[in-house]
């Protein structure tokens, strides 16, 4: 991002930064990253780790409130590249007890540790920071990893933000048919239900026909572009190909929100920060938002390397008729990489981790 660009960002950033929600998310894990002077903010010291998690809660949908999607964000010390790294949702670990919750702690999918930190009294902010601290306790517990800040959002917060983008350009890389999304006889987008248990689709309306998703690359809507990396059932490798369109579609944000027609324009810029305030909640661990913009700002510069745990297959246990996942030496290796800073000294010695790009 050069300097003038910057400039823009800062200002836009500066007047929607009380837009944007801040909880605390990360139980007092990690303490804030010193951070030194720099010549229009201060750039944080050190290799970052950050989590994000994504929710599926809609107004009147009673189906648990359970992280749908989990990833690492790994800034090495030089500031100059990013690292995508899923969480399967179906890894099988201990998950701390929760006295907040009455929750007396076990052993489950991770992405149950959510659910069990979210249940119980509170309002909704309240539920939703109890559920990712949780969370966020069960990987450091498990791997050892401490958070330098966090991001939750929902997928009807996603959407907003990628709408002011005006969409992003993804490039699909397999054939999908939405359980989401049909086109009435009208063409217009309309939602319908997927029964788990038969795997069919229904409220399709009289003359209408679900989204199918084909191979190519073009510019994508918000709904189809979410729609999209929602998808596992039906794709081969179900919910590791649903991981890496996932990824993609974070690439594809962060492409179009550094691109020339977003960082040059100071409304464009104010529109989709404040929308990201609505629909994300941040803990940035004591450090502004300013500086971890400037301290990312080299970042886009580089394609975010995405990384395959299980090097993108199954490694299934299944106990008591359940199905989980388990993690490979590699995958916990590559994992305890991020914690120690030197994740881009393991992609180099193990290239067949980094997913093939796309677009």
């Amino acid at each position: 991002m050069s300097g003038g660009a910057y400039a823009l960002t800062q200002v836009a950033i500066d007047k929607a930064t009380s837009k944007i929600t801040q909880a605390t998310l990360l139980d007092g894990e990690a303490v804030a990253v010193p951070a030194t002077p720099g010549p229009a903010g201060k750039k944080i010291d050190g290799p970052l780790n950050l989590l994000l998690v994504g929710i599926d809660v809609r107004p009147g949908w009673d189906a648990g409130a359970r992280a749908d999607t989990i990833m690492i964000v790994h800034i090495p010390a030089s500031h100059d590249q990013a690292y995508l790294v899923s969480i399967p949702r179906d890894w099988r670990v201990p998950i701390p007890a929760n006295p907040e919750t009455n929750y007396r702690g076990g052993t489950d999918k991770i992405n149950a540790a959510f659910e069990f930190g979210y249940r119980g009294e509170g309002t909704e902010l309240q539920k939703r920071a109890r559920g990712f601290k949780l969370l966020a306790r069960t990987l450091n517990k498990q791997i050892g990893i401490t958070f330098n800040g966090a991001a939750l959002i929902d997928f009807q917060g996603f959407q907003s933000v990628i709408r002011e983008l005006g969409g992003v350009d993804m490039c699909i890389d397999q054939r999908a048919s939405s359980i989401h999304l049909a086109y009435d006889r009208n063409g217009k987008l309309v939602p319908i239900k997927f029964n788990e248990a038969t795997h069919r689709v229904f409220d399709v309306p009289p003359g209408g026909k679900v989204v199918v998703h084909e191979v190519g690359c073009r510019p994508m809507s918000a709904e189809l572009a979410l729609d999209y990396a929602r998808i596992r059932y039906g794709l081969p490798k179900t919910d590791y190909d649903r991981q890496r369109h996932q990824q993609q579609l974070i690439k594809a944000i962060a492409k179009k929100a550094t691109s020339a027609g977003v960082v040059t324009n100071p409304a464009k810029i104010g529109r989709v920060i404040t929308a990201a305030g609505k629909a994300f909640i941040l803990d940035t661990q004591g450090v502004s938002i300013e500086d971890f913009v400037f301290t990312l700002k080299g970042v886009a510069a580089n394609d975010m390397a995405v990384l395959k745990t299980n090097q993108g297959n199954f490694a299934e246990v299944k106990i008591n008729g359940i199905s989980y996942q388990r993690l490979t030496d590699e995958s916990m290796e590559m994992l305890h990489a991020a914690r120690d800073g030197t994740l881009d000294e393991f992609v180099r010695t193990h290239p067949a981790v980094v997913a093939p790009k796309t677009g």
